[in-house]
């Protein structure tokens, strides 16, 4: 499995035993980078340590933030989808890299335990 697959079915494992994701933002809100195929995807992470390290790299005064399982999945996936986002799944290394799935992906992979 790549470093970006561990990091996606970590992502999924944790955020289901924990309740939470992290997010980074700053007073404008939340990084939204543009991917290869033109989307923009807004990232996610499944422990506090991971999004410290994201806010670090992306510096400007971003911060760390937490939401419980339930209110992203019920209420931010939807509105991604909506907006016509993709969601970054624990990104990790220097340049903040990893895989991005729709939100109704991502539905599915929290729904079916993977």
């Amino acid at each position: 499995m790549s470093q970006s697959g561990s990091q996606a079915a970590a992502f999924f494992r944790d955020a289901r035993q924990s309740g939470v994701v992290w997010f980074v933002r700053d007073d404008e809100g939340s990084p939204a980078p543009l991917c290869a195929d033109g989307t923009r995807s807004l990232p996610y992470w499944s422990t506090s340590a991971q999004a410290q390290r994201a806010a670090k790299i992306w510096g400007h005064g971003r911060r760390v933030e937490s939401m419980p399982l339930d209110a992203w999945r019920d209420r931010y996936l939807p509105e991604a989808a909506r907006e016509g986002y993709m969601i970054g799944i624990n990104w990790s290394g220097p340049r903040l890299v990893g895989w991005s799935f729709t939100p109704m992906e991502v539905l599915k992979r929290l729904a079916a335990g993977d």
